[in-house]
């Protein structure tokens, strides 16, 4: 099976530094973007199997970035991270097209299942 190609927002960048260098052992190929235009301009470049988006940072959030992979690059599957619980964004973000949602801090092992369950899924669709 070849690799996944992860691509992971969050504003947080010490957060992502680390997260990246996990998955990476993991096997999943990661590429890392601090915000939402880096994140566009990382999909212009390379396509990815599925887009791991923090929902609270600053600028655009990692809702109105969902929207935008959404409408540009349809084929991404994504999975939404955030540090709070709150139901509404949640299901939001699932109506939307997410396909999963992680809470902070995650299990390295529940992100990477998730990761690869979101691009199984989606690829089945």
């Amino acid at each position: 099976m070849e690799r996944i190609k992860v691509l992971l927002v969050d504003d947080e960048v010490d957060f992502s530094r680390v997260l990246a260098r996990r998955l990476e052992r993991r096997g999943l190929d990661v590429l890392t973007a601090s915000g939402a235009d880096e994140a566009l301009q990382a999909l212009k470049k390379t396509s990815v199997d599925v887009s791991l988006l923090d929902i609270k940072m600053d600028g655009r959030d990692g809702i109105q970035l969902l929207g935008e992979i959404k409408r540009q690059y349809p084929e991404t599957a994504v999975v939404m991270l955030t540090a709070h619980a709150e139901s509404d964004l949640i299901i939001s973000c699932m109506a939307m097209g997410a396909c999963d949602y992680l809470l902070k801090p995650a299990d390295i092992d529940e992100i990477v299942r998730k990761l690869k369950d979101a691009v199984s899924g989606y690829n089945n669709k």
